[in-house]
């Protein structure tokens, strides 16, 4: 349809349905600055009138409802939660998710189950937020009593930036406590600045992270925004803290040396666990390896990499209660599958028969045994088996009660 015909069509329907209240329709229009348009009444005819009462009326109509468009979706704040993890969101001044964004891979992972964040558009902020904080205590991120996480609010309007923090820090909170994590929750307001922003973009991190990253440059400018822009929460917190006096090797790091120094690095069962404390004296990082056969602690130097204790060469020695000792340990592993095969076997059961079936690789007096244990026919089984050579070391045979 042409504006022509739209216009004629609207003028219509205001001829035939309103009164001939020129000066009225007139006055409840929006002023057009910048724009003075000469008019009399003595020689202007009624359908000329109404045609413009049309045109202001549809200008009314169309104008005023992109305005309420635009202001429901326009970004009033803008919400960023880092731990390692950083994830942004854009948010209505009715406090309505607009986009979540998740700014590197371990926040990918964080918003894996809600549509990489695509599922929280729309949601209420204070529902969202309580989603990601869930989302990252059931990962892993919180549990340590030195972890960390921090809500940054970017807001032109200072009174609402506040108010926001204030409601999100008791949401959290009651997060943490329901879910008993142990992490500390860092907050700050900030004001709109276009070179953090330009930082936060290229290092692919929140405006919120690219603050506290300038803090601890503030304080010590020799270091580098990019290597620093790596650390998590927790160890830029803790940089600050100290006084920033170098840069650390970083947890990955950490973890790396510990393994070599283990003895662990090649292998894939063997994970880490990495706390920093780098407001400690000496500043280190605290690495907890998860092995088959235990777990064992670390400390490491944060500025120099050097391991500071714990146990050396894990696969030709073990602790066995006094963590002096270092017993030998075979290197050979028959595998789970073997060691259960020789127990049924020399059980004469089959594999079919038996139920409850039990296996752990354990140390026993620095010789690394599987515990194999079953029940079949009424009887309960348990067998040790050598984990190197496959020989059966102890086995029991009672009835099953």
């Amino acid at each position: 349809m042409t504006n022509e015909k739209m216009e004629q069509r609207l003028a219509s329907a205001v001829e035939k349905t309103a009164p001939n209240d020129v000066n009225g329709v007139l006055s409840r229009c929006d002023e057009r600055k910048g724009t003075v348009i000469p008019m009399t009444t003595k020689k202007t005819t009624k359908k000329r009138w109404t045609t413009l009462a049309a045109a202001c009326l549809a200008v009314m109509l169309l104008g005023g409802g992109g305005i309420f468009y635009q202001q429901a979706h326009a970004v009033a704040s803008v919400v960023s939660l880092d731990v390692n993890p950083s994830i942004e969101l854009k948010v209505s001044k009715s406090e309505k998710v607009l986009v979540c964004t998740p700014l590197n891979e371990d926040a990918k992972a964080i918003l894996a189950d809600m549509g990489d964040g695509a599922d929280l558009k729309g949601a209420k902020l204070d529902v969202a937020v309580n989603a990601i904080v869930g989302s990252l205590v059931r990962n892993g991120y919180l549990d340590s009593i030195s972890s960390a996480i921090m809500i940054s609010v970017e807001d032109k309007d200072t009174a609402r930036a506040e108010k926001l923090q204030r409601e999100l820090t008791s949401a959290v909170d009651g997060v943490l406590q329901t879910c008993e994590a142990k992490a500390a929750v860092l907050t700050q307001t900030l004001t709109q600045d276009a070179t953090r922003e330009q930082q936060a973009r290229e290092n692919n991190i929140s405006t919120g992270k690219a603050a506290l990253v300038n803090r601890v440059l503030a304080i010590n400018p020799a270091l580098k925004f990019d290597a620093l822009a790596k650390l998590s929460v927790e160890e830029l917190k803790d940089l600050a803290e100290a006084g920033a006096p170098a840069m650390p090797i970083g947890k990955d790091a950490a973890a790396y040396a510990a393994e070599q120094y283990a003895g662990t690095a090649a292998l894939d069962s063997v994970t880490a666990e990495v706390d920093s404390e780098l407001d400690e004296f000496p500043a280190h990082y605290e690495v907890e390896l998860h092995t088959t056969w235990g777990e064992f602690e670390y400390l490491v130097d944060a500025y120099t990499g050097k391991v500071l204790s714990g146990q050396k060469d894990l696969l030709t020695t073990a602790p066995v209660g006094d963590e002096t000792a270092k017993p030998t340990v075979p290197t050979g592993d028959i595998g789970h599958a073997k060691a259960k095969s020789i127990a049924l076997n020399h059980a004469g059961v089959s594999e079919n028969k038996a139920y409850d079936m039990e296996i752990e690789l354990d140390d026993e007096d620095g010789t690394l045994v599987y515990e194999v244990e079953f029940k079949s026919g009424g009887m309960e089984y348990s067998y040790e088996i050598n984990a190197a050579t496959g020989a059966i070391l102890k086995h029991e045979a009672e009835i099953d009660d």
